[in-house]
């Protein structure tokens, strides 16, 4: 078996693994049926010899979780608000010497103590504004799309460094103004409390001053770079969505949780990851999947018995759980992930999201992407080298080819040639298929023969 991998917990940012364990999952030989369904497959060293080439790479430094920041000259993190209520500013870290200084804003990771104090002191700011009879004011960093940024050198999607302001006295800034002060209170309550609530439940609470969630939940964000604290920290969360199922475990609140042992579905990746602790795993890698159907395949197939690994899905496009969570296990366990996507532009511009960011989190993108994603499949090129059948390959429309086009277009995709390749296959052919297209081949035909070959190969990019 594999060797465990164990994690210090929430605060583990490196480190060696720990020694090996047996797997929790693995059953005793009183059981048979049960010692069969554990086991590894026969080929299972040969298919997983160059996954784990990767994961040697991971540990030993050369696989780094960001790219050097080799041309930023100054970036900058978002300093939380001072006790005096000034407004956080950027913190200047040193770089390499570069011809063009580019200024990002970041948040930071902190405690409920310093968050809540942050927020005493901006409203104490505001208080102060009042009093000299400028009215109630904010000074927010624009999350505007002029202002949400690639950076290469980072591999990542940013914030830049333009803010804007926020004033009760302005007629089309009022109501937003006033949200803006509702859900600081409202958070400041929760924290305080020592408790989480979905961005539903906040919703309600006020449901005629923020009249349309999606307001209530921008001034989310809005406040998070206010502060300077992750989104996370102000411990209003999105509801459940995201699943995991194979060969990890970890404590959750204090309860122990064995993914190996929560049912064919899995299990449901918890908006609170702060509360996870102790994680271990035997994986060899983890196995990143767009749809939920697929995902099903492999739970019900056991595939994470057979080959070692962890499957995640977020159902489509990633919540920020499931974003955070993968980001952690990547980092913490230094395994490999590779990716199951459509062939289609939708696809990849979701892969795109859990590796570079997406722009209304980019104030967040340092701590929910995961760089270095292996895109296994389903890939442009599968199409014909798998013999795909014409009715599984479907003719792209016209706004298909136009987001493929716009994607060739995008810093990012540029940056690899791999990428640049089958995206140009897909516009060219305008012919795009789903994960589920293998299925022509027989329904296991994913887990028993596709995913192995691709494996064993080293087919990915």
């Amino acid at each position: 078996m594999p060797p465990r991998k164990k994690t210090p917990g929430a605060a583990a940012t490196s480190g060696a693994p720990a020694k090996r364990k047996r797997n929790p999952a693995k059953s005793s030989a009183a059981d048979p049926a049960s010692a069969r369904s554990t086991a590894p497959a026969a080929d299972a060293d040969d298919v997983l010899a160059k996954v784990r080439e990767l994961q040697d790479a991971l540990r030993s430094g050369q696989g780094a979780d960001i790219r050097p920041s080799a041309g930023v000259t100054a970036t900058a993190r978002l300093a939380p608000t001072g006790a005096d209520g000034a407004p956080p500013t950027p913190v200047k870290s040193e770089g390499s010497t570069a011809t063009a200084a580019k200024e990002i804003v970041e948040v930071s990771d902190l405690p409920t103590t310093r968050v809540l104090e942050s927020i005493e002191a901006i409203a104490v700011r505001a208080a102060h504004s009042v009093l000299a009879g400028r009215g109630l004011t904010f000074s927010i960093p624009s999350r505007s799309s002029t202002n949400q940024v690639y950076v290469p050198e980072l591999d990542r999607i940013v914030l830049g460094d333009k803010r804007g302001s926020r004033s009760i006295s302005s007629v089309r800034e009022a109501r937003k103004t006033a949200i803006t002060v509702r859900v600081m209170e409202l958070i400041s309550q929760v924290l305080a409390k020592g408790i989480h609530i979905t961005k539903r439940d906040m919703f309600y609470t006020d449901v005629k001053l923020f009249v349309d969630q999606n307001d209530s939940d921008g001034v989310l964000d809005d406040v998070a770079t206010m502060v300077g604290c992750t989104r996370s920290n102000l411990n209003v969360v999105a509801s459940d969505k995201g699943l995991v199922v194979g060969r990890i475990s970890f404590v959750e609140d204090g309860d122990p949780i064995d993914c190996t042992r929560m049912g064919v579905g899995g299990k449901a990746i918890p908006p609170y990851i702060d509360k996870i602790t102790d994680i271990t795993s035997d994986a060899d890698f983890v196995l990143l999947v767009e749809k939920e159907a697929a995902y099903m395949r492999m739970a019900e197939d056991r595939f994470y018995n057979k080959y070692p690994c962890i499957v995640i899905t977020a159902k489509g496009q990633p919540d920020v759980a499931t974003r955070m969570f993968l980001r952690r296990i990547k980092h913490e366990l230094k395994i490999p992930v590779l990716a199951l996507v459509d062939s289609d532009p939708y696809g990849l511009k979701i892969l795109s999201v859990y590796m570079t960011g997406s722009k209304n989190m980019s104030y967040d993108s340092a701590s929910l992407t995961t760089p270095d994603i292996k895109w296994l499949g389903l890939r442009p090129s599968d199409l014909d080298r798998y013999d795909l059948p014409e009715q599984c390959r479907l003719d792209m429309t016209e706004h298909d080819i136009k987001t493929g086009k716009e994607l060739l277009n995008e810093e990012f995709v540029q940056n690899n040639p791999a990428w640049m390749k089958e995206l140009q296959i897909m516009v060219k052919t305008k012919k795009k298929a789903e994960i589920q297209a293998l299925s022509s081949f027989g329904f296991q035909f994913i887990t028993e023969v596709y995913l192995p070959r691709k494996i064993r190969e080293g087919d990915w990019v």
